[in-house]
């Protein structure tokens, strides 16, 4: 029994150090560009260095808007949000799953006991022509202990952990790519919650110019120094801002309901007060184009998902070759009195190795690998898509940032120009040079450019939190775990 036990552990030591079955995991190369197109002008472009250091902030990305209810939103956001929450749920389920995975390294030890009274028939077949038969009580008392294992001498059950560690991973990339959407979906909507209270606030000076100048023409009009349809005219243009006005509180109003809706918090009890955006927007560090494939989540997902698919090819070419299980091994006790119960002759056990090997099975085993090459090329696939789709959202979102910015300071000069504007021509209007029809073209064309100049400055903070998405957020791809190749 000693020199058994010390053959299978050998054995055991043996069959295990051989290497896996199945192509072990590399990570493909894809081709990036060293740099990112940056446009400079409607003329031409020029091409924007990357910086390989980010200073965009490793914990809360959001906090380098300054924003104090912006940052109490995405907390809440973090803690409440219930589609962050069923992500990670799924992460957790993918740490039980390896945990499941992983046991299979372990043998399975189970201890039992049978106690039971037996009355034997007098009338049973006579098994025993010399014996008669009689009428027996018989007892049974038998403790013991078993033991099964399982082999991992190809590596099935190597190539199963393999999957199931990178599963763990990608699932983690998953939830922290489902954080980043939720909390950059909460900020746009926030800024554009705020860019509609600036357009609303401009909306209500402009009402009290549009007023003061109604007051005029209807003084003018009494003294017959102007027409009814001047006055009628001013009138409905003020009447028009205030119709304005109340459809931005309605678009107001979704924004909000959505805000609490990132926020994890009912809608119906929820109300954000006016407010108006920051006074500067952040610079965003860009990092070079080959960061990406370490700082956005949802390449690593794509990344882990092709390694655990690569994993999956070794498990289904391990049916090709016969499992070696230590079993039935038992050790154990069996006597018909508990007194004898422990005694050296009432011992009981069984070693034995069992081998299965299939010999046929309608080429279910060859389906099986090609079926796990394909999900390798698959998931190789949609890694690759999923690269080129972020050197595309990071293009995007540069581009958009930029040309906005330009945008920004032309309306700037429009603005200030179109103020200007309003002040002669309403002068112009008092020495009775202008008539009240150019006033009013130039309240409006005031009024179309002020909530321009808004609907810009809202979108260049919409737009650096897309850039900010794009590049990652503030994540980090996780070291990989000790043993594991991080090619």
């Amino acid at each position: 029994m000693k020199y058994s036990r010390l053959y299978l552990c050998a054995l055991s030591l043996v069959i295990t150090a051989c290497s896996p079955i199945g192509p072990d995991y590399v990570r493909p190369t894809v081709d990036l560009p060293d740099t990112w197109k940056t446009t400079k002008d409607a003329d031409g472009i020029v091409w924007a260095p990357g910086n390989p250091k980010d200073a965009i902030p490793k914990k809360d990305w959001w906090t380098i808007f300054g924003d104090k209810e912006l940052n109490e939103l995405e907390a809440k956001c973090l803690a409440n949000n219930q589609t962050l929450q069923a992500s990670i749920a799924k992460l957790d389920q993918a740490k039980a799953q390896y945990g499941i995975q992983f046991a299979a390294f372990m043998p399975t030890l189970q201890a039992g006991a049978v106690a039971d009274n037996q009355r034997v028939s007098a009338n049973r077949p006579l098994t025993n022509y010399k014996v008669p038969n009689a009428t027996t009580i018989q007892n049974n008392f038998s403790p013991y202990v078993s033991a099964s294992y399982e082999f991992d001498w190809i590596g099935q059950i190597r190539r199963s952990v393999e999957a199931a560690q990178d599963t763990v991973q990608q699932a983690q990339a998953d939830k922290e790519n489902t954080q980043l959407i939720l909390t950059g979906q909460l900020a746009q909507a926030y800024f554009r919650l705020r860019q509609t209270d600036e357009e609303i606030r401009a909306l209500k000076d402009s009402i009290g110019l549009q007023e003061k100048v109604l007051t005029l023409i209807t003084k003018r009009h009494d003294l017959g120094a102007s027409s009814e349809v001047d006055m009628v005219q001013q009138a409905a243009l003020t009447e028009s801002t205030k119709a304005q006005i109340e459809q931005l509180r309605a678009q107001r109003n979704e924004l909000e309901n959505l805000v609490a809706t990132l926020a994890g918090i009912p809608a119906a009890g929820f109300h954000l007060p006016g407010g108006k955006l920051p006074d500067t927007l952040p610079v965003v560090p860009v990092t070079v184009p080959s960061a990406l494939l370490e700082r956005r989540p949802d390449i690593a997902s794509a990344e882990r998902a092709m390694a655990a698919a690569n994993a999956q090819i070794g498990v289904a070419k391990s049916a090709y070759f016969p499992m070696l299980t230590l079993s039935p091994t038992y050790v154990g006790y069996q006597s018909n009195s508990i007194p004898s119960l422990f005694a050296v002759p009432s011992m009981i056990w069984s070693f034995g190795l069992q081998a299965a090997q299939t010999l046929f099975d309608g080429g279910r085993i060859s389906s099986g690998v090609d079926y796990a090459s394909a999900g390798y090329a698959l998931s190789l696939a949609n890694y690759k898509q999923t690269v080129l789709t972020g050197i595309q959202d990071v293009q995007d979102a540069l581009g958009n940032v930029q040309q906005l910015k330009l945008a920004r300071a032309n309306e700037d000069k429009s603005v200030a120009n179109l103020n200007r504007a309003y002040e002669l021509s309403y002068i112009r209007y008092q020495a009775g040079l202008d008539t009240a029809l150019a006033l009013a073209l130039v309240q409006q064309n005031q009024l179309t450019g002020i909530r321009v100049q808004a609907q810009i400055k809202g979108s260049q903070f919409t737009s650096t939190v897309g850039l900010i998405k794009a590049l990652g957020g503030s994540w980090d791809a996780p070291a990989a775990p000790a043993g594991q190749s991080s090619n």
